[in-house]
């Protein structure tokens, strides 16, 4: 018996069958039958959530200077 390995899952921007059937089902409602797009991971994008640690930082910094006054 040869060991063979499971296939990787890749985002290839093909929906899935989840998102095939929550568009059925949508449009089976009455809704738009646009497909359903789902917001990225954050494991995609890591430099979305820097900058917006970064901007919060900012923010921060901001708000404590005008409350010191």
């Amino acid at each position: 018996m040869t060991d063979v390995p499971e296939p990787v899952a890749t985002d290839d921007g093909q929906p899935t069958a989840e998102q095939s059937a929550l568009a059925a089902e949508l449009a089976a409602r009455g809704g738009a039958a646009s497909p359903v797009v789902l917001p990225s991971a954050p494991d995609e994008h890591p430099e979305l959530a820097v900058g917006a640690a970064f901007a919060g930082g900012l923010v921060l910094a901001l708000f404590l200077k005008r409350l010191a006054r």
